[in-house]
């Protein structure tokens, strides 16, 4: 009996293994021909366009061509490198950059975040970059390097159709450590404002605002500096923190893990801090405080980088905007957005890679979530036609711009640079396409003269188009109408095509002709004014 129970044995282990080598070298022999052996069920996403504007489509094309110049393989993990000459993944722009990309690639704008949560350190830390040399992953500790990554990460879950709880998890982990080592390590004096440490912690490269330092670019310690500048306590660090809870708090609620209001706590009690500490209401504006804890005198476009973290109450941002951002003395150039108001005494208009006043790509490409987060729709239109038209001038995509009279900054040959091309298709996506944000689908219907647009978002195998023609717009999926209206509104749909919101977004009032689900309607909007849309 022992004897047939082991000739079993031996017969099922003998097939087994010959399975499994068969099995081995079929994924040899698939990977020889460059097939990866297992491929993440990434949900397929393409984009589709066209234009009778022979200025735009030349654009548009123009940066499609060039980025996929920035698709590059790391190891086995296809990224889109930030580009201009920066030839890795930096955390302040690519998880951003992979999100707005995912219209088109979906593999790249998940590992443009992945990368870095597999990176991150024991205490929390994630590095500021990850750079690829000879078959080698190099991480870099040295700064921190900005955090665009928490609110672009939730938002490919729901790209990804809300898929992967694994991947919620994994981010909830991720994020939760890293506002832990900020608190840990980043309130050196214990006054409840976080604090950056060197000049490339917020990614403001060679800023004039930091003049006095010895700390230019690097510190990688997890203790204080002694420096003449550094640490300053900041509006950028702390709101790396606020929009790590805030997403924390989504996140709890999509995984139940009963946190939602505690992280929300959390998250708030950061907003509070930085408006009692840094916001000056007698001015309308957050400054940063030196390492003596008095506030530093430049009048920062950080400002708008809270607004892009959301860290802002909504009556900071509305202050900040109507005093500062739309102010043609300070921030509103004839080239708006320069990194420092060009009023300021810290300003310096210098034309190499320095955010001591020049307006940057990266500005514009963090400013559609700025602007979005507190409803100044129209605001964006202004900001983004200005920059198309600029861009438009070569198709080339430099980093930084002159906010006096729009030339681009091409000093150190950065004319492929990542930020300036997403922005350059992220607002062409906003104004006249498709833009998938959390449950929502976002159609922009501007309209642009008198031409005619095409845009089709491919989307895990359903077509998502608008096209813009004789002064209205229709959008579709499957080439099923959903809706017909009037130009210069941006339509709101969940993902079946339910038109939830229709948002002016020209700048002027409007009166809005409206066909939507068999049922006509003329509407009055004001500029920025948000119409609930009722098919009862």
């Amino acid at each position: 009996m022992k004897g047939i129970l082991y000739l079993q044995f031996f017969v099922v282990h003998r097939v087994s293994c010959t399975l499994h080598l068969i099995l081995f070298f079929i994924g040899l022999a698939l990977s020889a021909y460059g097939q990866p052996i297992e491929t993440p069920a990434y949900v397929k996403t393409s984009v589709e366009f066209n234009t009778s504007d022979v200025f735009l489509d030349r654009l548009y094309w123009a940066a499609e061509r060039a980025l996929k110049g920035n698709e590059k393989m790391f190891g086995k993990h296809q990224v889109l490198i930030e580009g201009g000459g920066y030839d890795a993944i930096w955390i302040e722009t690519q998880p951003m950059g992979g999100e707005m990309y995912a219209k088109r690639n979906m593999t790249a704008a998940m590992n443009n975040g992945l990368l870095f949560v597999e990176y991150q350190q024991a205490n929390g830390r994630f590095p500021g970059l990850i750079k690829y040399n000879e078959g080698k992953f190099q991480p870099e500790y040295t700064h921190l390097q900005g955090f665009c990554f928490p609110y672009h990460a939730l938002n490919l879950f729901y790209w990804n159709k809300k898929r992967d709880m694994d991947y919620l998890h994994k981010l909830y982990r991720s994020f939760e450590l890293y506002d832990n080592y900020l608190w840990t390590y980043r309130d050196s004096d214990g006054d409840g404002c976080l604090e950056l440490w060197c000049g490339f912690d917020t990614g403001e490269d060679n800023s004039n605002r930091f003049a006095g330092t010895k700390l230019w670019e690097r510190y990688s310690g997890e203790k204080a500096p002694h420096d003449p500048v550094f640490p300053i306590e900041s509006m950028d660090m702390m709101s790396y923190s606020y929009d790590a809870r805030a997403t924390l708090a989504k996140i709890s609620a999509l995984i139940g893990n009963g946190k939602e209001k505690e992280w929300r706590a959390k998250a708030k009690a950061v907003q509070d801090r930085l408006y009692s500490y840094l916001w000056d209401n007698r001015r309308g504006a957050c400054y940063d405080r030196d390492c003596n804890n008095e506030f530093m005198p430049a009048l920062q476009h950080n400002n708008l980088r809270a607004m892009y973290y959301g860290s802002f109450t909504q009556n900071m941002a509305d202050r900040f905007v109507k005093e500062h951002l739309m102010n043609p003395e300070e921030f509103f150039t004839p080239f708006p957005l320069p990194s420092i108001a060009v009023n300021n005494p810290v300003f310096r208009n210098i034309s190499t890679n320095n955010w001591s006043g020049q307006s940057e790509g990266l500005t514009y490409q963090r400013a559609i979530r700025a602007l979005e987060n507190y409803g100044y729709f129209s605001e964006i239109t202004v900001f983004g036609e200005k920059f198309i038209a600029n861009v438009g001038k070569h198709n080339t995509f430099p980093q930084q711009f002159d906010p006096f009279t729009g030339e681009f900054s091409e000093a150190d040959i950065r004319t492929d640079y990542g930020p300036t091309m997403l922005g350059v298709l992220e607002y062409i996506a906003r104004f006249y396409g498709v833009h998938v944000q959390f449950d929502e689908v976002y159609w922009g219907a501007l309209g642009r003269d008198s031409h005619e647009i095409r845009y089709v978002q491919h989307w895990d195998g359903d077509a998502f188009s608008i096209r813009t023609k004789d002064g209205s717009s229709t959008g579709s999926i499957n080439d099923k109408e959903i809706f017909h209206i009037s130009n210069g509104v941006r339509v709101v749909t969940d993902w079946n095509g339910k038109v939830t919101q229709i948002i002016n977004i020209k700048g002027k009032p409007l009166t809005v002709n409206c066909r939507i689900a068999g049922k006509k309607k003329t509407v009055k909007l004001k500029p920025n004014q948000i119409y609930q849309w009722n098919t009862k």
